[in-house]
């Protein structure tokens, strides 16, 4: 099978995790349990789960030059990644997020962005051609928006279609949204974005009709566990999830993101691939971490045989 060509414009950071019991109040202290670092960031997170899923992936980023930005190249090459457009910042420091994951599951995160804040429509530029000739671009927020916009209206033009993960949410432009093929809220960015608190599959279906009517061609609703809703001008469809023991929801949506780019790069259905990709999420929570709970496509083919 040829490996689908995609490229992913986006943050990459160092995840410092503590376990905890429960997420802490605000004020408040809790000793915690393991500490690790692990390779994180939106962007990298969804090559590096791409890759792993089969496709053949290039990482437009910024890193600093320091110990923490050698650490992640290192792990971008290790899992087949492209950074030929992996830019080294000479002043501004790598992205770093602060993780706390509690007993069951849950997150809650802080990021400092360092040198993602400077990645800029330039850099998009130089990577203009790669972007050209993909599947599939796939973008998220936690780098300059004009630079989204930059890379969207690259690979619009050229008829690439344009996967965006709304995340962290933010304000959005109609002239972007109107290049965005997919848009891939999870419920609270879809609340943030459309004032509709995303409670049952009628308000799910309500707050994705309010993106559709702002220009998108399509919404993947991300669901957690329950899956994920498919809304487009002919109707909408939930692709059921998948039951597993979460161990740490970080960088689940990340890791649907990277699989669904890579499934549908491959041809398949829109169905289908939302189902590969909600296999990808369901197998990552079972794992900590960000980039190290990404499954491989072996991992991802076999779920779904036993699951089918």
């Amino acid at each position: 099978m040829k490996k689908s060509s995609i490229v992913v414009v986006g943050s990459s950071n160092t995840d410092m995790i503590i376990q905890v019991a429960r997420i802490p109040k605000p004020g408040e202290t809790l000793l915690g349990g393991k500490f690790l670092t692990a390779a994180g960031g939106k962007g990298a997170n969804q090559a590096v789960s791409a890759a792993l899923a089969g496709g053949n992936v290039t990482l437009v980023a910024r890193l600093g030059k320091d110990m923490f930005g050698d650490q992640a190249v290192a792990g971008f090459q290790r899992n087949g990644v492209c950074v030929d457009y992996v830019v080294r910042d000479k002043t501004a420091p790598s992205g770093v997020a602060l993780i706390f994951v509690a007993k069951d599951g849950e997150n809650s995160i802080a990021v400092a962005g360092g040198a993602n804040g400077k990645q800029a429509p330039a850099d998009v530029k130089k990577a203009a051609k790669t972007i050209r000739t993909a599947a599939a671009l796939v973008v998220q927020l936690e780098t300059p928006l004009e630079t989204v916009q930059a890379a969207a209206e690259i690979a619009a033009k050229a008829g690439v279609p344009v996967i965006l993960n709304p995340a962290p949410a933010q304000p959005l432009p109609s002239s972007l949204l109107k290049l965005v093929s997919i848009l891939t809220p999870n419920e609270t960015e879809a609340e943030w974005l459309t004032g509709i608190k995303v409670t049952n599959d009628r308000t799910a279906a309500k707050a994705a009709d309010k993106l559709l009517a702002r220009g998108v061609k399509t919404v993947i609703l991300t669901l957690g566990s329950r899956g994920a809703l498919i809304a487009e001008a002919s109707g909408h469809q939930l692709v059921a999830g998948f039951k597993v023991k979460a161990v740490d929801t970080t960088a689940a949506g990340d890791t649907f993101n990277g699989a669904l780019a890579v499934a549908l790069a491959e041809g398949k259905a829109l169905v289908g691939a939302v189902r590969f990709a909600n296999a990808a999420a369901a197998l990552s929570v079972t794992k900590i971490g960000a980039q190290t709970s990404a499954p491989r496509r072996k991992e991802i083919e076999r779920f779904l045989q036993d699951n089918a």
